[in-house]
């Protein structure tokens, strides 16, 4: 299909949306490429990144190389994410910081919107299907009940905690950056960032190059095979992440992981909220957050006009 400029603004667009998702900890860019359509594209265009990419680059040229890894939708795609994260990445702590329960009631309602979203995907609700399901709800609720590690800087685990980073960032319903806090990477690569610890850095984006190569082929093959049980996990895995984006939160601890405070909490009810529970502001934002979906939904179809 021969896209147009529209086109691949309106893929910019959903760049921009994952973006905003990803600086948000707890919410995932890949829950919004799933929603807005285009997520088993992204996943076959990284999966193209291969042997067979570099061979046609060397028999057949550039343009054919390109094509093959779908060039034009990914550079639309991560300017639309670049462009995010370092336009709403300030903008988005900052709402964090001074309005938490409005900012995670839209997100509340937006993935519990997907859920539905996700879930009509699936064709059968057999008895794997609902096994599935079951288990990565209760896997991905179970990780976000976790505590941060210790700060760790050894190379092997920096590469390491950017693989699977980058997967996480890519699988609906898991934040990259909440896996970072959890495996205690978050501090080092954020300092090494501000530091320009190219070395750091650069084992990092190779875990990262590594880590979403890898299993961008794993979930291909998932799509490919096992499309029905592959979906099911999936909403599970987005169902059981609602825990971390629940909107009345009450400390736990809070650590210092290099220069950065972290604050670590857990969901409570708004009436046992510590502060004004905001509920009817709260209840808004959410339906709003969940009407967002059915927008997105509509937006994904001008691919096909």
């Amino acid at each position: 299909m021969q896209r147009t400029f529209i086109n691949y603004l309106v893929i910019c667009l959903k760049g921009i949306a994952m973006g905003a998702a990803d600086v948000v900890p707890g919410v995932s860019g890949g829950t919004i490429a799933f929603i807005s359509g285009i997520y088993e594209e992204l996943i076959t265009s990284i999966n193209n990144i291969n042997l067979q990419a570099l061979k046609i680059l060397r028999t057949e040229g550039i343009k054919k190389a390109w094509q093959h890894v779908n060039g034009n939708f990914m550079t639309a795609l991560l300017l639309g994410i670049a462009i995010s994260i370092l336009s709403l990445a300030k903008l988005m702590h900052w709402l964090l910081d001074e309005y938490p329960i409005m900012v995670w009631s839209f997100f509340f309602g937006l993935v519990v919107a997907s859920i539905f979203f996700v879930g009509k995907q699936i064709k059968k609700w057999d008895v794997r299907a609902v096994v599935g399901f079951i288990l990565a709800a209760i896997i991905a609720y179970f990780i976000t009940t976790l505590g941060a590690m210790d700060q760790h800087g050894s190379y092997p685990y920096i590469f390491l905690s950017g693989a699977l980073a980058i997967c996480a960032m890519i699988l609906p319903g898991i934040s990259g950056a909440f896996i970072l806090l959890l495996l205690g990477s978050y501090g080092t690569i954020l300092g090494a960032l501000s530091a320009f610890d190219l070395k750091t850095v650069g084992v990092f984006v190779l875990g990262v190059i590594v880590g979403i190569l890898s299993f961008a082929r794993l979930l291909k093959y998932l799509f490919t095979h096992f499309e029905n049980l592959t979906l099911a996990i999936l909403t599970g895995f987005i169902l059981g992440s609602l825990n971390k984006i629940w909107p009345w939160k009450i400390v736990t601890e809070i650590k210092k992981i290099g220069d950065k405070t972290i604050i670590l909490d857990k969901s409570t009810s708004p009436f046992n909220y510590q502060g004004d529970p905001q509920i009817l502001w709260a209840i808004g934002l959410a339906i709003i957050g969940f009407l967002t979906i059915f927008l997105l939904e509509k937006v994904a179809t001008v691919k096909n006009d």
